[in-house]
């Protein structure tokens, strides 16, 4: 069992959470990621709950990362390299506000990191980002099938 003492968290959703877990897993100083929801009004909401009911959540991955390894703002970077944030509310062929881009800080350090990473990354875009950065909430993990899904099955990958 790991213990978190001196790591940090983060959360992250942009588009389909398979992918996203998938990118995150991959990179150096991040020791866990788990795929779930936040961001809506819904208790304990399930994946058919998210995908076919109002519930107002997103698919999102939590992270716990060690910050002396990797920065808030290296996971930034991969966030916004990984999908297209001028999408909005959906990434590809997946579409609906579940797979909303979207950066959930944990403190204020965070919240202005990310403004800074948006603005910096909408310079050299010519459309208009619809990233939403919003307050941490309750994390509502998928169901354990979700939890690594593109490494259980060996193959694919849904990311764009």
């Amino acid at each position: 069992m790991k213990t978190f003492e001196n790591y940090e968290e983060a959360c992250f959703g942009a588009g389909c959470f398979w992918s996203v877990q998938s990118a995150f897993d991959e990179k150096s100083g991040v020791v866990e990621t788990d795929v779930g929801f936040m961001g809506g009004h819904t208790k304990n909401p399930t994946y058919r709950d998210v995908c076919y009911l109002n519930t107002g959540h997103a698919e999102v991955v939590h992270l716990k990362f060690n910050p002396k390894i990797v920065s808030y703002n290296e996971l930034l970077d991969l966030f916004f390299s990984i999908h297209d944030p001028t999408q909005y509310n959906r990434q590809g062929p997946d579409i609906g506000s579940q797979y909303r881009s979207v950066i959930f800080y944990y403190n204020e350090k965070q919240k202005k990191e990310a403004l800074k990473v948006i603005e910096k990354v909408q310079k050299k875009l010519k459309e208009k980002i619809f990233t939403q950065v919003v307050k941490a909430e309750e994390f509502y993990k998928a169901e354990e099938y979700h939890q690594k899904y593109l490494k259980k099955q060996g193959r694919g990958c849904c990311r764009i």
